[in-house]
């Protein structure tokens, strides 16, 4: 990485040789022409680096993906169709039937039901703990047949930060690796890789794309992980794999390469959750410029956090700058230059209060999504986590009443005003 992460920002991944294009291109083809079968036969065989199908790989990808795992200070990373298959190859790549998965409560409604329900059905367990989890309840959560712990940084809605370095210890305690989504601080904010995790996801539709343009995930591999240290528990990284006459990804990739290599030959392969490359070039654009939206985005959600902390319509406000907030130590630890701009809270009139206030928002906008430049504004409970029971939302730390207000890059005086204007409505 650069001195300054700005700089990677704008100039990661991609370095063009003189009289090259300036800008990352655009490889739009399905496929790749060779002089003679022997040459595609190697690639197939994981013999030579190059492509053949944009189904496993493509350039403009693979730029993209470099800038991230620059980003992240992992040493490799591949791009997904959505964030959501994004977490789930990233789990899938190392646990199967009968295998078992430990992971925090307080994450989106989507990897919530992936884990607890989709991954189920293919024989995969999960046991889920609170983020503030005492020590003797993380460890109760482990078993024998355990393959990886997974969290959210920031957690989607609930805005509970994660105690990295507890869970990783926890996890490498028993000999697995730590699955960080860091979608919500990018790694402007937090690289959970500096703190112990090992794999970290994205879903990219976020802040780093930023305009809400394209679809997309990514996983960055910190390539740190022993995997052959615990070749029972991984035998997907350390034993044969006859679908690719034999090769052992752990050792003819190393710790380094391993576990990107297996999710892109077989799990990309498999499931065909490509990215695009017009969606990979949309991307970048949105990364050059992410260390300066990232800025903007924080300025407004502390701002709205404090005034909304003082209004008397609200019950309760969750946003970790705010001092007093239950995870306000944790975020000046592991998120001192700012966290997000997505401030949750409740009100005093209940559900009818935080349905009146989104109908009368003028500025922001009702949408199904969070995390870019315009500011939006979402009912969970009504929405993203609709498919949750109230005991599966109370673990989540969802409230009937909770509206997640993605604050944007829009003037900080506009965005209160908006607020303020619809809180007068109730």
């Amino acid at each position: 990485m650069a001195e300054h992460i700005g700089t990677t920002c704008v100039q990661g991944g991609y370095h063009p040789g003189d009289a090259e294009p300036r800008q990352i291109p655009i490889y739009q083809s399905t496929t790749w022409k060779y002089d003679t079968s022997e040459h595609m036969g190697r690639l197939f065989d994981l013999e030579e680096s190059g492509y053949f199908y944009t189904r496993l790989q493509n350039p403009t990808n693979d730029y993209v993906a470099a800038k991230i795992a620059e980003l992240e200070g992992g040493t490799a990373a591949m791009l997904t169709s959505s964030g959501q298959a994004a977490n789930f190859f990233s789990v899938f790549n190392i646990a199967g039937n009968g295998d078992h998965v430990v992971a925090s409560s307080a994450i989106y409604g989507g990897s919530y039901n992936l884990l607890a329900h989709t991954m189920h059905r293919m024989g995969i367990e999960c046991t889920f703990v609170a983020p503030n989890a005492t020590e003797e309840e993380l460890e109760a959560a482990f078993r024998p047949n355990t393959k990886c712990v997974f969290g959210e940084t920031i957690a989607n809605p609930a805005l509970a930060v994660l105690d990295i370095e507890r869970f990783a210890t926890a996890a490498h305690a028993h000999g697995v690796p730590l699955i960080v989504d860091n979608t919500f601080p990018t790694p402007i904010n937090c690289r959970p890789i500096e703190w112990g995790a090992d794999i970290v996801t994205h879903s990219t539709t976020k802040y780093m794309d930023g305009h809400g343009a394209a679809v997309g995930g990514a996983i960055v591999d910190a390539g740190r992980f022993d995997w052959m240290a615990h070749a029972d528990k991984f035998p997907g990284l350390t034993t044969p794999d006859e679908t690719y006459h034999g090769v052992v990804y752990a050792e003819k990739f190393g710790n380094e390469g391993a576990f990107i290599t297996k999710a892109t030959s077989q799990l990309m392969r498999d499931f065909g959750s490509i990215q695009s490359p017009q969606n990979a070039f949309l991307l970048n654009m949105g990364l050059e410029s992410l260390h300066v939206r990232m800025a903007q985005h924080c300025k407004n959600g502390q701002a709205m956090a404090e005034y909304l902390q003082q209004h008397p319509a609200i019950r309760f406000v969750r946003y970790p700058g705010l001092p007093g907030d239950e995870y306000h130590e944790l975020a000046q630890k592991y998120l001192p230059n700012g966290s997000c701009g997505v401030v949750s809270f409740g009100f005093n009139g209940g559900r009818p209060a935080a349905e009146q206030f989104m109908k009368s928002l003028k500025i922001a906008q009702i949408a199904t999504h969070v995390a870019d430049a315009r500011t939006c504004c979402l009912h969970p409970a009504n929405a993203t986590h609709r498919q949750m029971n109230d005991a599966e939302l109370e673990a989540c730390g969802i409230a009937p009443d909770m509206v997640r207000l993605s604050c944007g890059i829009e003037s900080t005086e506009d965005l209160i005003a908006d607020v303020e204007q619809a809180l007068a409505q109730l």
